[in-house]
């Protein structure tokens, strides 16, 4: 078991509908990144942006975006999660990944599509939480509008030890953005990483950013610069929450509830 997990959240502009081009950029910014951290975290659809164009751009797990991610967790010996278009028949998913160096692959379906930019019309719901064991930390993946509902996002009997929460999410909400990772973190007493994009989208979209990592208590441990590409680097450290919880074991009290 590791107590330390080195991650790194990789907040990056997306090209805009370019997978071609956003892979090659990833490809160089995950070199730098080797022998350097043990997990490092893109952004919601990295290699498209939030386009709606699902039926052209979506593809199966055995394309070319899941292939270039095993080669890099291989090559570099690193894990790796975000989110990508994906394809299974006629059905398409805004899906959450998690690569392994050994190449193990877990995959978790965006549960709550972003009504107000007709994220319904174009992609499925998923219907099941992840939570992976990494290193011997349990770590639950959601993407984007996700932050929103805190029972989705509730963390029963600490399930898991560190959240991540993959986002295109919009200058004009940052504050919620924010805040909501900072809520997560203090009522699930567990790490949050939220990774956003930067730049700006052919919606006329712009995006500040506001990668950061949160701490159990609600600290900000570290955070990237607004509208600039950074890749922020930070240690969390798995003793930290397990001290905490059993000093002030609020999960103990906790209301019992069912997800359906």
């Amino acid at each position: 078991m590791n107590e330390i997990l080195r991650v790194a959240l990789v907040q990056t502009d997306i090209v805009w509908e370019d997978k071609e081009q956003n892979l090659l950029h990833c490809a160089a910014v995950l070199e730098g990144l080797s022998g350097r951290c043990d997990l490092a975290v893109l952004p919601e659809m990295f290699t498209t942006g939030f386009s709606m164009r699902a039926e052209e751009l979506s593809e199966p797990v055995s394309g070319p975006t899941v292939e270039a991610l095993m080669g890099w967790a291989r090559r570099y010996n690193l894990a790796l999660a975000g989110s990508f278009m994906a394809r299974e028949g006629e059905v398409c998913y805004n899906r959450g990944f998690m690569v392994m160096p050994d190449g193990e692959v877990h995959y978790y379906d965006k549960r709550h599509l972003f009504r107000m930019g007709e994220e319904g019309r174009h992609f499925a719901a998923g219907d099941r939480r992840l939570v992976v064991n990494y290193r011997g930390w349990n770590i639950a993946l959601q993407v984007c509008y996700d932050l929103r509902f805190p029972v989705w996002c509730r963390n029963v009997n600490n399930e898991y030890d560190l959240l991540l929460v993959v986002a295109n999410w919009p200058q004009s909400r940052a504050y919620a953005w924010s805040s909501l990772l900072v809520a997560r973190a203090i009522e699930n007493a567990a790490y949050v990483c939220g990774v956003n994009r930067t730049g700006h989208d052919a919606t006329s979209m712009v995006y500040r950013g506001d990668t950061m990592a949160v701490g159990v208590k609600g600290e900000i441990l570290a955070e990237a610069e607004p509208f600039t590409e950074q890749v922020v680097e930070v240690e969390l450290d798995l003793s930290k929450v397990r001290r905490f919880r059993e000093k002030f074991p609020v999960w103990k009290d906790a209301d019992d509830f069912l997800l359906r």
